[in-house]
């Protein structure tokens, strides 16, 4: 099962019910923190993950209402010792701004109460083990630097007890031999090929999170056919114009991505408070659906079975992005 939380769906400048930008995505022990916007740490602390393993934080691009959260974070993780280090990625541009941020801004030119690695990324595998992977790819988003990360599930073979069973293979670490592609020998002189006891491949589950971007023509290949894409909606069609000038996309854009792409859900973030929830819905509805405007600490549990959909925090969904926000704020 992959899990995707979502901290902060604002855009530019946080409202009373979304913070900025950050969402954390957790697969068995593995936890990836994207984006950092002010205030993340209380989100954190407010969704119940807590600090411990939150060790890597993966950044889409550098602008402010994405990573001023980490310098409240990192003071907070050299107080509590909740992690003995922490790796952020992102491109060159982002990591030189985090540099200045951290190193210039919070330590003054202390030495590092834990060890801070900064890791330039490039599009193709970031990270990877035999059950899980992590790829970037390329975002337009005002200027170069701009990534998208894919958290993808790998395709396995479930294995089969019953013809296990049948063919006399006993419990314990033979079994686990077999579902890691082993042949084996049994007592009788037998010997057990993975094929005999593994069904058909089954396809992973995934998420892609492209950040802000600016153009949806060129993430086509990157997102496709992944079970949820996380996406901006900062702007509707009627404000087109305003979108381009500031390097974003159009919700009807988004819902044209999702439709293209072949994916199995679409979320909405990066919100403006201009528009309300059920405008958004409205414009992306008419070309893709299942889609969600995500809130603050939505949590969208996958499988390949089904994607649930729980937030703990929040009453039933009432009239979000209420009232006039300011837009081109991004620094």
């Amino acid at each position: 099962m992959l899990e995707l939380v979502f901290l902060g769906t604002a855009a530019s400048a946080p409202s009373i019910q979304r913070g900025l930008p950050a969402q954390v995505v957790l697969y068995r022990d593995e936890r990836f923190l994207i984006d950092c916007g002010e205030g993340t740490q209380r989100q954190i602390l407010r969704s119940g993950l807590g600090f411990r393993r939150l060790d890597r934080v993966l950044l889409t691009h550098g602008h402010l209402d994405h990573i001023l959260g980490l310098g409240g974070l990192i003071s907070t993780f050299a107080r509590w010792e909740a992690v003995e280090g922490v790796e952020i990625y992102g491109g060159r541009r982002s990591l030189d701004r985090v540099r200045d941020l951290i190193f210039g801004v919070v330590l003054r030119g202390a030495r590092p109460p834990v060890s801070i690695d900064l890791v330039d990324v490039r599009p193709g595998i970031l990270l990877e083990s035999p059950e899980f992977e992590v790829r970037v790819f390329n975002v337009d988003h005002r200027g170069p630097g701009s990534v998208g990360y894919r958290f993808s599930e790998k395709a396995r073979r479930p294995f089969m007890p019953e013809k296990a069973k049948a063919l006399g293979v006993p419990q314990g670490p033979v079994r686990r031999d077999l579902v890691n592609g082993q042949r084996i020998s049994l007592p009788d002189g037998r010997v057990i090929e993975p094929d005999e006891v593994l069904g058909p491949a089954r396809p992973g589950v995934s998420v892609a999170i492209t950040g802000d971007t600016g153009r949806v023509d060129n993430l086509l290949e990157a997102v496709a056919g992944v079970d949820v894409l996380v996406t901006e909606a900062t702007y509707l069609t009627r404000d087109r114009e305003l979108a381009r000038r500031f390097g974003h996309i159009t919700a009807e854009e988004a819902a044209w991505l999702a439709r293209e792409a072949g994916v199995r859900m679409l979320a909405l973030n990066h919100l403006s408070q201009r528009y309300r929830v059920r405008d958004i819905l409205r414009e992306v509805e008419a070309i893709f659906e299942p889609v969600i405007v995500a809130r603050d600490f939505d949590r969208l549990s996958l499988t390949r079975e089904a994607i649930k959909l729980t937030n703990q925090q929040l009453e039933e969904d009432s009239e979000l992005l209420e009232g006039e926000g300011v837009e081109g704020l991004e620094m």
